[in-house]
């Protein structure tokens, strides 16, 4: 397990917990998505676990611990996450873990819970989560990692120490994407940044996963319908085997992009700067009322995507408000 570059000075920070010996009993690890937060949280479990650290308080990666939490059976590692992509943390969840901490570590270092995404944990959970850190065990590091730290109820968020991952400069991120991924060609690298809302790792996802062909040929099927080529049921129904919260930002994106060149924006202000000239000349005559009001639906829809809706019928009533907009000009 490597550092990533951008995460050495909050390695520093947590290197020096372990020189002064001074651990944190919780430790919130809060930053934007797609960088990196499970990484350096899973290194500094790693660490604490770890028999034999080298000079720069890295795992040594060949003692028992280190073999075991390699392995993913450390008996004082225990993760914590949502049993279903997109589903909460239950408070059956938290009242097993609470079970497994009241014994003492099997090891004589440290015991490590990573909870993961923290602000996952409903209302019930959380209540009962924050008995762990009113009343710490013996040994037991908590590491919470969460994108949106300001869902956490603020009992929790007031006992745990805070890191925030810094956001990564331009130049950085386009040449640790490049020794990524070598086959990135250079026009590519600013639109996936973009795209990525400068996250490395969300971008490299992107990236290896040909997540820019797929933009492209939704931006097509989006085109086409406001050339009245194409019907918005059809569309829908074509969209329903791609991830809903990636397109559904793609959407977000291009009307944001639209109001944007309403206003005359650079190409550098834009989420897709490489369709800058095709997105001016889509503005021309659009309704800024109408645009605003299509954005505030793909807001709504987003939180919809977390119920029970049908995904097409979703895609649909966007697409359809999409075409009546253009029909309007």
């Amino acid at each position: 397990m490597k550092l990533l570059p951008w995460q050495q000075q909050n390695w520093a920070q947590l290197h020096h917990y372990i020189i002064q010996q001074r651990i944190p009993q919780a430790l919130l690890i809060t930053g934007k998505k797609g960088y990196g937060k499970q990484q350096l949280a899973r290194q500094f479990a790693h660490s604490l676990l770890c028999g034999h650290l080298d000079n720069d308080g890295l795992a040594c990666g060949s003692c028992t611990s280190c073999l075991l939490f390699a392995a993913g059976t450390h008996p004082d590692f225990i993760a914590i996450q949502p049993e279903e992509t997109g589903k909460p943390i239950t408070v059956d969840q938290i009242r097993t873990l609470i079970t497994r901490i009241s014994l003492k570590p099997q090891f004589e270092k440290f015991r490590v819970v990573l909870v993961n995404p923290a602000d996952a944990m409903n209302i019930q959970a959380a209540n009962a989560f924050l008995k762990s850190l009113e009343e710490p065990t013996e040994r037991t590091v908590i590491l919470l990692i969460s994108n949106q730290p300001a869902k956490l109820p603020a009992t929790i968020a007031s006992r745990c120490q805070k890191m925030a991952i810094a956001p990564v400069g331009q130049e950085q991120l386009s040449a640790w994407l490049s020794q990524q991924n070598p086959n990135i060609s250079p026009a590519d690298l600013p639109v996936l940044l973009a795209l990525a809302q400068n996250a490395p790792l969300l971008a490299l996802e992107y990236a290896n996963q040909g997540a820019l062909q797929m933009r492209n040929s939704c931006f097509k099927a989006w085109l086409d319908i406001a050339k009245r080529q194409t019907h918005p049921v059809i569309v829908a129904e074509s969209w329903l085997a791609l991830p809903e919260p990636q397109l559904l930002f793609w959407l977000s994106s291009w009307v944001m992009d639209l109001i944007r060149c309403a206003y005359q924006a650079q190409p550098g202000n834009l989420f897709n700067p490489d369709l800058n000239k095709t997105l001016h000349s889509l503005a021309q005559g659009l309704e800024l009322k109408k645009l605003y009001g299509l954005y505030d639906l793909l807001l709504v829809s987003r939180q919809r995507l977390e119920t029970t809706i049908n995904k097409q019928i979703l895609f649909e009533e966007i697409l359809t408000y999409w075409s009546q907009l253009n029909q309007s000009k």
